[in-house]
């Protein structure tokens, strides 16, 4: 890896937003590079939009990305894909859960949610290195929605070059043990699901 590597992981309060970058920046301390994070939790308790950053590199500074230079976006709500991408660098790489969670101005009837064509052709303006992944479909299948977030580490893994098992093992460690044998099923399927 040369330089910096910049994540940004976005949706809504509730995600597991936070636990997935927290893997995120273990795991780049696991493969042996220094790892920054920050996040903002906005309104996460009422539904509101979570961002949060990490960094992997040799002399990581600040622990955010300034805008047009994020390597890999990773939306956990499929809105907030389109609303983050300028955020992307050019043709960056972006993994997006298909879940539809409507932000407050949708609920209240002052805007309506767009389509899913529409919030991808916005996406595909930036970059075409798109991975667009039925994470909580995955997940319920499993048995648990709050593998939502699992799902989409192991898509976002078939992209970096650090071995899947260091996935696993952060994984493992960051999570109660009962919950290891499901995350890691979770993971793997996000894997094939990237294709």
């Amino acid at each position: 890896m040369d330089g910096i590597v910049n994540f940004l992981f976005v949706g809504v309060g509730g995600q597991g937003i936070l636990t997935a970058s927290d893997i995120a920046a273990s795991v780049g301390l696991e493969a042996g590079f220094e790892a920054k994070k920050s996040e903002v939790h906005g309104f996460s308790q009422r539904g509101g939009v979570v961002e949060s950053h990490v960094r992997w590199g040799e002399d990581v500074g600040s622990p955010t990305a300034e805008r047009g230079t994020v390597d890999f976006l990773v939306a956990v709500e499929l809105l907030e894909s389109a609303r983050w991408i300028d955020w992307l660098r050019p043709d960056g790489v972006v993994v997006i859960n298909r879940q539809r969670i409507a932000p407050m101005t949708v609920t209240v009837g002052d805007a309506s949610y767009p389509s899913e064509e529409d919030i991808l052709a916005r996406v595909r303006i930036r970059t075409r290195d798109l991975m667009l992944v039925d994470a909580l479909g995955i997940a319920k299948g499993l048995g648990d929605v709050r593998m939502t977030n699992t799902v989409l580490l192991g898509a976002l893994s078939t992209r970096l070059e650090v071995a899947p098992e260091l996935w696993l093992s952060v994984i493992e460690r960051r999570i109660p043990p009962k919950y290891a044998g499901p995350n890691r099923a979770a993971f793997l399927e996000g894997r094939r699901a990237a294709g």
